[in-house]
């Protein structure tokens, strides 16, 4: 015989299944579900914690729960489509409900703000706000010394194209790396040169000998959950780029896309390490929250805070301003960190569903680099294979998928490697996802042995 709670449990799912109760929707309360099952408080509450667990509802504090989970049979699309080529958030994780009451609240609380230009470095009780959600992270900053950008690209955007105090005018990246930053290097003809990151790191000698012999203005380094590679530095690794970047008068823009996603209790940022103002911290909002809202922070040393706020205020004037008060208020009442807590745990099982899908389906013919958290991954195909080839073929079957050649320098040697991203497949998605590449790289290998060469043309 079922319990009492499994039975309120069942209800409340198939309703959530069959899209009675609509994502974003509230359900109802703690209490109500109390009266009309005729069960205590403590079974009411049970309830809803299992299913939260199945990522089916989410909490929020003093508010109540809320619908997650998208009907599978959404009109959205008839076609079933698997995603490892995103990096926008999931939109079935997204926080909806809970911004537009932050959304709400701001507009009443901040209406005689909201509609005029506003301070380009940001709302002061935000940056206030984020003074202290930034030491949390051990990035410890005034608010002075905090500036609110429209998105973390916007900062890359600004920084490689404003000067510097050391007067050098180069810059270092990693390769692989974000293909962003690389496509504002190449707009602006930016002298840019590349050191090689691998799943240990950089060489840590290479990384001086640029520094002493090249101008290199700013060294820009994706630390946590790299992009494309999904690799971290050690804190050994962090404190020597920090001593070398006082060293050498160079500066480090740190890009930490993903702080909140991280899972070690002792994994802290480049800036912690910073003794001389040489580190240029960046985070953005995007991969947790609405990508939509375009928001992200940067902490600056005092000698660069002036000239970014000259240059971002000839960029666009002002971060949107309800958007800024939507996260002020957002932050204040624990609504963010309850959010990233529970996409921090939902993406970290499917990283271990990628890691086990892989152990499954790809031979040792693949070198498979799973992220230690956050959101992307590499797989490096069978060198007789070209990654175009397999892109194409999983097109056909509705993976999505990218290559890391976007990630590199023209002039710099390329892998031949996919990014895997889990941030909009479930664990159903990606063992299917895998074990398509796996019969896809099978395929051209037998047409190649039977041809002698063959090249995928056309999948249509």
């Amino acid at each position: 015989m079922e319990n009492k709670y499994e039975v309120v449990k069942s209800h409340i799912k198939e309703q959530l299944l069959t899209n009675k109760i609509k994502p974003g929707e509230k359900l109802p309360s703690i209490r109500a579900v109390s009266e009309q099952w005729t069960c205590s408080i403590n079974t009411a509450i049970r309830a809803y914690q299992e299913l939260e667990k199945e990522h089916l509802i989410y909490s929020v504090p003093k508010s109540g729960y809320y619908a997650v989970l998208r009907s599978a049979s959404s009109p959205q699309s008839t076609v079933e489509r698997i995603d490892f080529s995103a990096a926008s958030p999931d939109p079935q994780v997204m926080p909806y409900k809970d911004f537009q009451h932050c959304l709400n609240r701001a507009i009443e609380l901040y209406e005689d703000q909201l509609f005029s230009y506003s301070d380009p470095q940001g709302f002061f009780s935000l940056r206030r706000e984020l003074e202290k959600h930034l030491a949390a992270s051990q990035v410890f900053a005034p608010p002075s010394q905090i500036s609110i950008v429209s998105g973390g690209q916007q900062a890359l955007h600004l920084l490689s194209a404003m000067p510097f105090p050391n007067g050098k005018n180069a810059i270092l990246v990693e390769q692989p790396t974000f293909h962003g930053m690389l496509r504002t290097l190449e707009l602006f003809g930016v002298t840019t040169l590349g050191i090689e990151r691998t799943a240990d790191g950089i060489d840590l000698d290479e990384l001086e000998r640029h520094f002493r012999n090249n101008q290199i203005k700013f060294f820009y380094t994706v630390p946590r959950f790299h992009n494309p590679l999904g690799v971290s530095y050690t804190e050994a690794q962090k404190k020597e780029i920090a001593r070398l970047a006082e060293r050498y008068d160079v500066y480090i823009l740190e890009d930490d896309y993903l702080a909140d996603m991280e899972t070690r209790a002792k994994a802290d940022p480049i800036y912690s390490y910073d003794q001389s103002g040489h580190v240029i911290y960046v985070k953005s909002f995007s991969k947790i929250m609405l990508p939509g809202l375009r928001l992200a922070t940067v902490v600056l040393p005092t000698a660069l805070m002036e000239t970014f706020r000259m240059f971002k205020a000839s960029c666009d004037s002002s971060t949107s301003v309800l958007s800024q008060a939507a996260l002020e208020l957002y932050l204040k009442c624990g609504m963010y960190e309850h959010h990233s807590t529970m996409v921090r745990e939902r993406y970290k099982v499917r990283l271990q569903a990628l890691a086990d899908a892989c152990r499954r389906h790809l031979s040792a013919d693949f070198r498979v680099q799973i992220g230690e958290g956050g959101i992307f991954s590499r797989i490096l195909l069978p060198e007789s294979i070209n990654s175009n080839d397999v892109i194409a073929g999983l097109h056909h079957q509705n993976v999505r998928i990218t290559s890391t050649d976007q990630n590199y320098l023209r002039t710099f040697k390329r892998d031949n490697g996919v990014r895997v991203s889990i941030i909009q497949t479930d664990e159903e998605s990606i063992e299917k996802g895998v074990a398509l590449l796996a019969k896809t790289v099978a395929a051209i290998e037998e047409k190649q042995k039977k041809a002698g060469y063959w090249r995928m043309i056309d999948w249509n």
